[in-house]
């Protein structure tokens, strides 16, 4: 009988432990760390957005003195040594331009008084050097609606690459440093997943591009590249 029992005893430890295995093969213990990659770079163009905006009685009236402008503007801009491909219309509009009638007679009834028409230009400058020349040299032009700057790199994708094993790397430090807080050893790479990053966001004055009229400081520029790695974690000694 005591054999019986020694025996039922020894099969219980022997399914337990195979239990205890299959639930660590289905649930095998891993850890996932997020690594960042950052680049500081300098500028190498910068695209800027401006327009001429012109309000006359009639609409034609207004759309051919907003043409006449752009065209000057364009004009200008090839003169700069801007090329074509570095020139794009971004949007051409009208408006109908409303007043309020306040007379007694009219009962305060809004009404037509005339039409705002514009043409919105974006410019890719390649030689920052230039880049506050072309600045004035639009605005005397006749382009009265400035709508932004910013400032980027060529190729985005070649900085990318620069990061990239960074972000792996960051990602393997973090990870090895969790472990042996947990008292374990890290495995193996099981996954890798990229989330990428941006980038274009100015940091810090490097430089200032100057003309009489129009200092325009560089800056720099911050790229970032994000990755998930997933690790299997071992318990030391493989127990």
């Amino acid at each position: 009988m005591k054999a019986k029992k020694l025996l039922a005893a020894a099969l219980m430890l022997s399914m337990s432990a195979g239990t205890q295995a299959a639930s660590e093969a289905a649930h095998p213990r891993q850890i996932t760390v997020t690594g960042e990659g950052t680049l500081q770079v300098a500028p190498e163009l910068a695209t800027i957005t401006l327009g001429v905006t012109e309000e006359a009685e009639e609409a034609a009236a207004a759309m051919a003195a907003v043409s006449e402008d752009m065209q000057a503007v364009i004009a200008r801009l090839k003169d700069a040594g801007i090329a074509a491909a570095d020139m794009q219309t971004q949007q051409i509009s009208m408006h109908p331009v409303w007043s309020q009638d306040r007379s007694h007679d009219n009962g305060g009834r809004r009404e037509i008084t005339g039409f705002e028409a514009s043409n919105t230009l974006m410019v890719r400058v390649r030689d920052l050097s230039e880049l506050g020349p072309v600045l004035d040299t639009v605005l005397r032009a006749g382009a009265n609606n400035f709508q932004g700057l910013s400032f980027g790199v060529t190729d985005p994708s070649a900085v990318a690459d620069r990061i990239r094993g960074e972000a792996v790397k960051d990602a393997m430090r973090k990870a090895q440093q969790l472990a042996e807080a947990a008292g374990m050893e890290l495995g193996p790479v099981r996954s890798i997943s990229e989330h990428g990053g941006g980038g274009g966001r100015p940091m810090m004055a490097m430089e200032m591009v100057r003309s009489d009229a129009m200092p325009i400081e560089a800056g720099e520029l911050t790229f970032t590249h994000n990755v998930s790695v997933v690790f299997d974690m071992a318990v030391p000694g493989g127990e």
